[in-house]
């Protein structure tokens, strides 16, 4: 007898129910309420299993807005993950951005399993929070579903968000639960959630970025033995097909896609063996918007709207950002702002940020609270950490790496947009003042860097304002790593930058041109 199963993936949705980006009101290619229409389309037709792959409960002002302002109400975004019936999820890493407690209150009220095998409770030494893996029964075929998130974790995360918790190598412990599992469990079809991706070029296995481990899908591939299909994530890339035999999909983020695997099986005894399996990415742009899961949670989506259209303060100048790559060039009045609420959050004088992504529209002469999250999209906190001069100059090299000089152009390293845009990762400072030449070779492009008038000692410390994702080393800046932290601000940079307009009403948009790219 055969049967044909379908599996649908969500992965790094973020929070983004509504077709909208939250920069305006303007429909957009984007959100669960959209893939809905598909999902229950096939669920109709057919065997269905529905899996999210993390990074589900934060991300959009919606969710910031609710962790914020309502984590003692029902989670909007749980509501709408019940009412389309998902089968499991998986911890991502943005999962622990509100705190263990929020967390929690999500795990209760959701109606499916949280999985991850490597998220460990260091006391009792098993999975934390959630289970392992889980076993889903369709039509009498036997389908493990292991869930693993990466390990990567403690790189970026606030510490009291995961107290208590350890984070087991995501390879390591994939193999261990995958042998497990066929042994105990006997199933049909053995799939892994794995919230990463991968480093490696899917067809030649040659390294597409630096190899630190963070995403290991492709070694899962190659190394598990009894692995059928590898669903991935975290990197927002969009991938289908297969890798050494094993099927595998991840599907962008935001809802832009959803993933699809169809499993045909023939059974042989009391067991189904699966004939052939192959994954594609469901186009968002073609669907129409789910209106019953829209009013589940609209009263909700009305009152974030609301949030976001509140006045915060007044900007005398031009705070706007019309050409990103520009604004990556020289100091600009709305980078030296960003800065600016850094040192007056922490008390340094010394500070670095980054323009997220080339969507940031800067700020018009009237900020709203949209004008914030629009800008400043993570959730990030401040460090103040202590660091050599010889470092702060290891540190701008590596911003420098940045850049590539192109017909005689600037334009962006490729390695910064594949295999996803990763513009975050290009710090600007205050503070200090320094020049970049990118006609010289990576590594020798600091042609200036003095401090209070002077060249900068590299052997003296000074204290450095960063968020928390970069204090950690995230993003290749190895040089932060270990280094003593001075001082911790738990409260949200968008939080900072709305409390430090209120204070001040208006504010002044002021350049000191401290800082040049040339070549």
């Amino acid at each position: 007898m055969k049967k044909d199963i379908t599996i649908l993936i969500t992965s790094d949705i973020h929070g983004y129910i509504f077709p909208t980006h939250y920069r305006d009101r303007s429909d957009q290619p984007l959100g669960l309420a959209k893939l809905a229409t598909y999902i229950k389309k096939k669920r109709s037709a057919g065997n269905v299993l529905l899996l999210d792959n993390g990074d589900l409960i934060q991300g959009s002002p919606l969710t910031y807005y609710h962790s914020k302002y309502h984590r003692d109400t029902e989670n909007p975004v749980i509501k709408v993950a019940n009412a389309l019936g998902y089968h499991s999820a998986v911890f991502g890493n943005h999962e622990f951005n509100y705190g263990l407690d929020y967390l929690r209150s999500v795990v209760e009220q959701s109606e499916f399993p949280w999985l991850s095998a490597n998220v460990i409770n260091e006391q009792t030494g098993k999975p934390a929070y959630g289970k392992p893996y889980r076993i889903h029964e369709i039509e009498g075929v036997k389908i493990a579903v292991l869930g693993i998130t990466t390990h990567f974790v403690p790189n970026w995360e606030d510490p009291n968000h995961i107290k208590g918790l350890k984070f087991g190598d995501a390879l390591e412990t994939a193999k261990v639960w995958v042998a497990k599992i066929r042994k105990e469990e006997n199933p049909d079809v053995m799939v892994v959630s794995y919230h990463g991706g991968f480093e490696r070029d899917l067809d030649t296995g040659e390294p597409t970025e630096r190899l630190t481990r963070e995403n290991q899908g492709y070694q899962m591939c190659q190394e598990i033995k009894g692995l059928d299909i590898l669903i991935t994530g975290h990197q927002h890339r969009s991938l289908a097909g297969k890798v050494n035999g094993v099927t595998i999909v991840q599907p962008s983020n935001h809802g832009q896609k959803l993933g699809e695997i169809q499993i045909s099986l023939f059974q042989e005894g009391d067991r189904y063996k699966i004939d052939s399996s192959s994954s594609q990415l469901i186009e968002v742009a073609n669907l129409t918007t789910n209106k019953d899961l829209q009013e589940l949670i609209a009263d909700f989506e009305d009152q974030t709207q609301q949030w976001l259209d509140t006045p915060i303060g007044e900007v005398e100048g031009d705070l706007s950002i019309t050409d990103p790559l520009e604004t990556r060039l020289k100091d600009t009045p709305f980078i030296e702002f960003i800065n600016k609420v850094q040192m007056d959050a922490t008390g340094v004088d010394i500070s670095n940020t980054s323009l997220f992504n080339n969507d940031s529209p800067g700020f018009g002469q009237k900020v709203t609270m949209r004008d914030i999250v629009s800008n400043y999209v993570y959730p990030n906190t401040l460090s103040v950490i202590r660091i050599t001069g010889q470092d702060v100059k290891d540190a701008l090299e590596q911003s420098a790496s940045y850049f590539n000089v192109v017909d005689g152009k600037i334009t962006v390293n490729p390695s910064f947009m594949e295999p996803k845009p990763q513009h975050y990762n290009y710090d600007m400072w205050e503070g200090i003042e320094y020049e970049l030449n990118v006609s010289n070779p990576v590594g020798e492009r600091v042609t200036k860097l003095n401090y209070q008038g002077q060249s900068i000692d590299e052997n003296k410390e000074y204290e450095v304002v960063m968020n928390n994702y970069r204090a950690g080393g995230a993003g290749n800046f190895d040089m932060y790593i270990g280094k003593p932290l001075v001082k911790e601000i738990p409260i949200d940079m968008t939080e900072l930058i709305a409390n430090y307009l209120l204070d001040r009403k208006t504010i002044q948009a002021t350049c000191n041109h401290n800082w040049k790219v040339v070549q």
